[in-house]
């Protein structure tokens, strides 16, 4: 079996997690690729599970051991990265990896792994969409939320790099479409 990956990436309050978290659950074909972070866990969140929680010297560890597939700072100080390890682990249960990074991190996925890999882009409505999305969530400061726009703008200059991009202002209808290309790959 060739190694495929999938990877769906999109601006914070896109809408992502909820497409990913339904294709995880309709499709055991696909397992979730835990990321490696040096961020603390969120209330919840359990190593392993959620994220690959490691120390900024472990981080830089396996970056110098070559072990990333992709990794870069996220936010400051903050790593996230895909450990080539967690691909082969679902590779060796006979499963397509879901990865869900941002938009860099698929932008290196992509170029390292070529046509074994497609490139998901869910784009929002708008800005403004976003921008009332995150303020409803109730966990943005005025400045993170500023933080997260700025780099929203940013991350939609990239959409046109990747294999398909899929707006999102019908999530019933954004899922079904991101659904079908997914089958359509595997």
């Amino acid at each position: 079996m060739d190694h495929k990956i999938i990877i769906i990436t999109a601006p914070s309050g896109a809408g992502k997690t909820t497409i990913v978290r339904r294709l995880l659950a309709e499709l055991p074909q696909l397992a979730f690729s835990i990321s490696a972070s040096t961020r603390a866990p969120r209330e919840n969140e359990v190593h392993g599970r959620d994220y690959y929680f490691l120390s900024t010297d472990e981080f830089h560890q396996h970056i110098e051991a070559n072990d990333f597939a992709e990794y870069e700072m996220v936010y400051v100080g903050k790593y996230y990265g895909t450990l080539k390890s967690e691909l082969q682990r679902i590779w060796d249960l006979g499963k397509v990896p879901m990865v869900d990074i941002d938009v860099k991190g698929a932008v290196s996925i992509k170029e390292k792994y070529q046509q074994a890999a497609l490139t998901i882009f869910i784009q929002p409505p708008s800005l403004e969409a976003l921008r009332e999305r995150l303020s409803e969530r109730g966990t943005e400061t005025q400045a993170s939320l500023e933080e997260r726009l700025a780099k929203a703008r940013y991350e939609l200059s990239f959409a046109p790099e990747f294999d398909e991009i899929v707006l999102n202002d019908d999530l019933e209808k954004a899922y079904a479409t991101v659904k079908a290309l997914v089958l359509n790959f595997i």
